[in-house]
């Protein structure tokens, strides 16, 4: 008997704050071998994509698939899960909303990790609901003060402005550029679609910490060669991913430290097998391309609250 979870189910069984807890906990079960993440696969059509990736948390008995459709119409998003031991089916969940929280939640564990201790400006370039759940995320994990936001639209940076300050009980402002939302801030969230970048190295100030989380096909960048040069610590979720996908890395590979081998994956940080922040005064840079292993961990997640609180549709395959 599996369970069909719709997006409100979603809303009620996820919160950020045990988003994170799952995700930080996934990195840590990847790095000592205890979770697999295959790289998103894509399929192009005359007005539509079809877009799959897949994970197993072997430890906490997981196994799935996230796939989703990008048309003229929107987007359409699913996770089927399995339980890794008996290949049972668990559940069917609608993954608009667990998107947009585990990508968050993502960027919640890497400004745990890579922010410095005492930043509580954040400076938002985008203002989309992705920017909505980068943002929850980072007021989890620091104590936020101030944001500033700019999107191209005012009246959208208007409204996420007003939407955000009565969420997090904070100041935010509308900015009227990308630079005065990024120099005055002591962390930076992107999630855009941009496909030049939104943000350079020289508006940054010593020691900002910046997840760019808009750009994951090569043909798109959010953020320029000259922050890639000045960051001191370059993290992404996956390297085999990274370099399918993180077109801010692959056009500005020459700008890389090191060039992708001096990238480190967020996971080794985490589970302490790599060093993040050495110094109050490195900017360090967080690149999220999304993760299938984020998608099982949420959904697992939300398939034990359901169990608990008798929520979901039961379903039945025949046979």
């Amino acid at each position: 008997m599996a369970l069909y979870l719709t997006e409100a189910d979603v809303r009620e069984l996820l919160p950020m704050d045990r988003a994170i807890e799952c995700v930080e906990e996934s990195f840590r079960a990847w790095a000592r071998g205890g979770a697999l993440n295959r790289p998103r696969q894509r399929i192009f059509l005359p007005g539509l994509s079809l877009h799959y990736m897949a994970a197993a948390w072997q430890e906490e008995n997981l196994i799935g698939v996230k796939i989703y459709t990008v048309s003229r119409s929107g987007f359409r998003f699913l996770v089927l899960l399995y339980d890794a031991g008996s290949g049972e089916w668990l559940a069917l969940i609608e993954a608009d909303h667990l998107g947009r929280i585990r990508t968050g939640a993502a960027s919640g564990v890497a400004t745990k990790w890579l922010a410095r201790a005492e930043a509580s400006r954040v400076g938002v370039v985008g203002s989309g609901r992705q920017a909505r759940t980068q943002l929850e995320a980072v007021a989890k994990v620091r104590k936020v003060i101030e944001v500033k936001v700019y999107s191209r639209d005012p009246a959208r940076r208007a409204e996420f402005a007003r939407e955000m300050a009565g969420c997090l009980g904070v100041a935010v402002r509308a900015a009227t550029s990308a630079e005065e939302a990024v120099s005055f801030a002591e962390v930076v969230i992107t999630a855009t679609n941009a496909s030049v970048p939104v943000v350079r190295g020289d508006w940054l100030p010593p020691g900002t910490h910046v997840n760019a989380i808009g750009a994951n096909m090569p043909e798109r960048r959010e953020v320029d060669d000259g922050t890639l040069a000045r960051a001191a610590l370059v993290a992404v979720d996956s390297l085999e991913q990274a370099k399918i996908e993180a077109g801010d890395l692959i056009q500005g590979e020459a700008a890389l430290r090191g060039g992708w081998g001096g990238v480190v994956e967020l996971k080794d940080i985490v589970a302490g097998k790599r060093p993040g922040r050495s110094g109050a005064d490195e900017i360090t840079l967080f690149k999220s391309t999304g993760l299938a292993l984020w998608d099982v961990a949420a959904a697992g997640e939300v398939y034990r609250r359901a169990l608990e609180m008798r929520r979901g549709k039961e379903l039945t395959l025949p046979g």
